[in-house]
């Protein structure tokens, strides 16, 4: 559970879903990126790949809220993705923009609390803003990543970011969709994150316990099996899979291989 007050609102949500597009774009167009461009952490797929899948996953979500489904549409278009592209960054950017914006706009229009079919519990708007708001940022590492660009999260985004992940991996259904994650529980393992690069009212500390029947977490700073300290990004894109955590980036004290067990199990997004 999580005490502290929430990074972001649904408001927030929104606007952080077209920033972290526009951002996403900038760095397409500024580097004039090579489209089938491998991306290492979803090696998968290329660039072009990436795009689509993220760019039809903003108009899939608008569909589904504009319409207030009560069950999903059908999500080919964000799934079968061909890796080859005739369009050039402009234009793939401008895409994804005016995608983004399209479903912002159609998020603020329905408003937070519609009820509307969401695959894991809220069953309204706010699941969407929140949740295509931060998958838009992780696709953005992606695409800093295949381009060597640098990567940098404003730190109210980036905490929330993290909470969510930590709500969205801690939640019971988590176990039918991945059962092996039970063999995460056990006595004595604790996993301590701190950010080295926020003040101290951010409470940038997550503690996840894993000692009893749930994997469960909170904003906390407290003795763990093992702790891991870095920069709040870093953190980030530690525990969302997208940087090692054999990493200098990363002071670890104490258990690691029960730091990369969770790593290997808890991977999401």
């Amino acid at each position: 559970m999580n005490s502290v007050k929430p990074a972001m609102d649904f408001d927030g949500h929104c606007a952080a879903l077209v920033d972290q597009a526009v951002l996403l774009a900038s760095c397409l167009t500024e580097q004039d990126a090579d489209l089938t461009t491998t991306v290492p952490s979803c090696p998968d797929w290329n660039l072009a790949q990436l795009l689509r899948h993220l760019g039809e996953a903003h108009r899939w979500v608008e569909e589904l809220v504009r319409n207030q489904a009560t069950d999903p549409p059908p999500d080919n278009a964000l799934r079968v993705l061909p890796r080859d592209t005739h369009q050039s960054p402009a234009e793939v950017a401008a895409w994804l923009t005016e995608g983004a914006r399209r479903l912002a706009d159609t998020l603020r229009t329905t408003g937070p609390d519609v009820r509307i079919w969401t695959p894991l519990p809220s069953g309204s708007p706010r699941f969407f803003a929140r949740r295509m708001a931060h998958e838009t940022v992780m696709h953005r590492a992606d695409v800093a990543l295949a381009l060597s660009s640098a990567f940098t999260v404003d730190h109210s985004v980036a905490l929330d970011t993290l909470d969510e992940w930590m709500e969205l991996g801690s939640l019971p259904e988590m176990f039918d969709v991945h059962p092996d994650r039970r063999e995460l529980l056990g006595p004595g393992r604790t996993l301590h994150f701190h950010a080295t690069d926020t003040p101290p009212e951010a409470a940038a500390d997550w503690l996840v316990d894993l000692t009893g029947d749930t994997l469960a977490w909170r904003r906390a700073q407290e003795p763990a099996a093992v702790s891991v300290r870095a920069p709040l990004t870093d953190l980030l894109l530690l525990i969302y899979g997208r940087t090692p955590a054999d990493s200098d980036t990363f002071d670890i004290t104490g258990d690691a291989e029960l730091l990369d067990f969770w790593l290997a199990r808890v991977l999401f997004g």
